[in-house]
């Protein structure tokens, strides 16, 4: 099946597919080896995930002893590991744990060393950030003497434990993510999301204790676990602390660390309370705009509308953004909401055109028709935004309203 294996390693999935329908072999092989372990190596998601739709066998031994999945492993692939275990349900207890004593022993001695005591070289490792275009978190691929691998190998272990029933220690989840200190590092990603589920009251207390701590990564990563325990569990369902962002004012008060702060207001905005309107009132004027652009969304009185029109003409697109979904949304009668977002439809950002407009429309202000033709032309290539449609369906209003 040559055919196969060309388009695998020009990562032609479609291609893949194709021949796959009529009837080449999932389990082709390539110098030896099955072409899914090609993808494997590759980091290629949708080739991959099609031989296994068509029955690659994902715990085939290899000759070296491994199997696609432990290759998986060894890879630091995340979302490939993912995938490859899932195939089988619930994957067999000998191979599950194999599994899980080869992510744990690249989570202990750490990507770099292991790739080194495996190619037994000594010289420069090559190091390319890989950002994941879908999900929008990065991870780090390192590169020695022909061998490539990603420091994903933490949050192989966590995911993976998380799914047999294996708990973790909060302690040791913190521990995992401060290894890979940053936000949108997929190792981090994957700890809060984790603890996020617990939806507890210990881990509550236990993230909201760590606030207190002085180093700002670790309040930083507090901060992120409670706005997850917010969110509450998006798999279950269940969001008991939904309203208990009130909690958080008195760290939100003190914090002087912006990125830390800016986590803080978003977790305190799905709570409505006035001591939570105060806080954020009181960053108006604070000189990093990702603050600025969350002040919006804690005030819920009236006479704070002067404080989201101020916000409408700052400096910051973002923040102007912020203050257009506020206003648009905003149902009081007072006509400089109107005026406040006929003026945004001239904002040099496409983005904030479109969303006052739509917040125009939304609000049946007639002048959302002749602004919609300030917009522009939209680029092809972007998801569809449906806001595009809203002045469409505010005549149809208009239209219904008058024959009735």
């Amino acid at each position: 099946m040559e055919e196969l294996v060309a388009a695998v390693r020009r990562g032609d999935a479609d291609e893949v597919r194709a021949l796959l329908e009529s009837g080449a072999d999932p389990d082709t092989l390539d110098d030896g080896l099955p072409v899914l372990c090609r993808a494997v190596a590759a980091y290629d998601e949708p080739v991959a995930e099609a031989l296994l739709q068509a029955g690659a066998d994902p715990l085939r031994r290899l000759p070296d002893g491994s199997t696609p999945l432990l290759r998986a492993v060894d890879g630091g692939a995340h979302r490939l590991v993912d995938a490859l275990a899932l195939h089988r349900v619930p994957l067999p207890a000998p191979e599950r744990e194999e599994m899980l004593a080869r992510a744990r022993h690249w989570a202990e001695t750490g990507a770099e060393a292991e790739l080194r005591r495996r190619t037994g070289l000594t010289g420069p490792v090559e190091r390319v950030r890989v950002e994941d275009g879908e999900i929008g978190w990065w991870c780090e691929q390192l590169t020695l003497g022909g061998t490539t691998v990603r420091d994903e190998h933490l949050a192989v272990l966590t995911s993976m434990e998380e799914r047999y029933g294996i708990r973790a220690s909060f302690d040791e989840l913190v521990a995992r993510a401060l290894a890979h200190p940053d936000r949108d590092h997929v190792v981090w990603c994957d700890v809060v999301f984790t603890l996020g589920r617990r939806i507890d009251e210990e881990t509550w207390q236990w993230s909201r204790d760590l606030l207190n701590h002085p180093d700002r990564t670790h309040r930083l990563l507090a901060a992120d676990l409670l706005l997850s325990l917010i969110l509450g569990d998006v798999v279950k369902g269940g969001q008991p602390f939904w309203e208990r962002g009130r909690e958080l004012v008195p760290w939100a008060e003190q914090e002087e660390d912006p990125q830390v702060l800016a986590v803080l207001l978003h977790a305190m905005t799905h709570d409505s309370a006035p001591e939570i309107e105060a806080v954020g009132l009181s960053y108006l004027t604070h000189p990093d705009p990702s603050v600025r652009a969350l002040v919006p969304q804690t005030v819920h009185r009236p006479e704070s509308l002067t404080t989201v029109l101020t916000l409408a003409r700052d400096e910051d697109p973002g923040v102007r953004e912020a203050a257009c979904r506020w206003l648009g949304h905003h149902r009081g009668p007072e006509p400089e909401v109107g005026d406040a977002l006929v003026a945004l439809t001239h904002d040099e950002r496409q983005p904030i055109r479109i969303c006052a407009v739509s917040g125009l429309a939304y609000r049946d202000d007639p002048r959302c028709v002749e602004a919609e033709h300030r917009i522009g032309p939209v680029d092809a290539e972007l998801p569809f935004d449906e806001r595009l449609m809203d002045v469409w369906r505010y005549q149809r209003r208009r239209e219904a309203a008058e024959r009735s």
